[in-house]
């Protein structure tokens, strides 16, 4: 153990009450993507008292901030998500990304110049469908960073997870209304151009491979069960192993909507959510730094078969992050189960003492790691000679 993560470890411990504090109110507070008002300005709030400049509203995103410490020649961003799921508030653990964030981040401030460090702390808005980390990769929140890291909560611990590519779309359905016992005849019902849409996607899911993905809701079923519905809408989601097998796959997705369409007479819009999400691309050196770390602090990692892994693939807008520079996501455990991310239970899980003490685990884990970066000179030298 290097004096500098004695150091860092001190700096978690010290505010540890306060971490704690932060995601239990994010947890209790849920806000939607591009709605975390509270959520980004608690954090934003909790990296400025640790000596911060924060900037807010990056991006053209209201609730997206950019937090610095430091001026060394590494330079280490360590991600924030603090958006909620609806109906189910904080199921995914992004209270616990959150803190865990801000906490790395305060261990590191006050060690970054002599450490050759610069740390940027990034408040990401709308992981859950927003691609708020693409948003600002592309407008330049990303700019000269040579790696990136963040954890995820889960019920165990991985170093790694594989992540699908991802395209979220709304679909929009319109017909004609009319009496659905009187005038049936005068009615184009765009309820049954959704029925037939879905049937369409169940059929499909028949040829397309273990790794692909189809589900949605319907958003917007109709009025009244004696008005032929006029409009209708869905929010659906399609996923792959990666960006390639997604553009072969959405084109075939897409042609069951229309199939809804041409069945019905109605028209129809499809309009995506967000950018398309990409597959993961983790850095193995990086990880297994942040492996040890973990196991230092007394975190375990099952070995779990790259079947079942592949099984319980997730998408994440950190995967596009991962393609454009060095980037880590492990996900860090909370001894959920059988509760898993999604659930309600889930959520209920994200503010126990296990969920706690991976808030603490994560920052310092997080933070060992940034200061491994540094102190080891052949991955020092790969991240500089990477960006320019």
């Amino acid at each position: 153990m290097t004096s500098a993560k004695d150091a860092a470890r001190g700096q978690v411990d010290a505010i540890r009450d306060q971490l704690i504090d932060l995601s239990h109110r994010i947890h209790a507070h849920p806000e939607l993507k591009f709605e975390e008002v509270r959520s980004s300005v608690w954090v934003a709030e909790a990296l400025a008292s640790r000596g911060f400049s924060v900037d807010m509203g990056v991006c053209d995103l209201p609730t997206a901030f950019v937090a610095r410490a430091g001026s060394g020649p590494l330079h280490v961003g360590i991600c924030a998500e603090y958006d909620a799921l609806p109906d189910i508030g904080h199921a995914c653990g992004h209270n616990i990304i959150a803190a865990a964030a801000a906490g790395a981040g305060a261990a590191l401030a006050p060690l970054a110049d002599d450490l050759g460090l610069t740390v940027t702390v990034l408040g990401t808005p709308a992981e859950e469908g927003g691609g708020g980390k693409i948003l600002m990769l592309e407008r330049g929140a990303f700019s000269g960073i040579h790696a990136a890291m963040m954890v995820h909560p889960s019920p165990l611990d991985e170093v790694s997870r594989p992540c699908l590519a991802i395209d979220v779309f709304d679909v929009y359905y319109h017909g004609k209304a009319a009496h659905a016992s009187a005038y049936p005849e005068q009615g184009i019902n765009a309820a049954d151009a959704l029925t037939v849409a879905q049937t369409a996607v169940g059929l499909l899911r028949q040829h397309i491979r273990p790794t692909d993905r189809i589900h949605g809701i319907v958003t917007k079923g109709g009025s009244a069960p004696n008005i032929v519905p006029a409009e209708t809408s869905g929010w659906f989601c399609v996923r792959a192993r990666n960006v390639e097998e997604l553009a072969g796959l959405a084109p075939r997705v897409q042609r069951c909507f229309e199939a809804g369409a041409l069945a019905t007479g109605c028209t129809m819009d499809i309009v995506p959510q967000s950018p398309r999400y990409s597959e993961m691309k983790a850095d193995e050196e990086i990880g297994l730094f942040y492996r040890a770390n973990a196991e230092a602090l007394g975190r375990r990692f099952p070995d779990i078969p790259e079947e079942v892994q592949q099984r319980t693939a997730a998408s994440t807008d950190m995967a596009n992050v991962s393609l454009a520079i060095p980037t880590i996501h492990p996900w860090i455990g909370i001894d959920s189960l059988p509760a898993v991310n999604h659930q309600p239970e889930f959520a209920a899980a994200c503010i126990t003492a296990k969920a706690d003490q991976a808030t603490f685990d994560g920052a310092v884990a997080m933070a060992w790691t940034a200061i491994d970066l540094v102190e080891t000179e052949s991955v020092r030298s790969r991240l500089l000679a990477a960006v320019s």
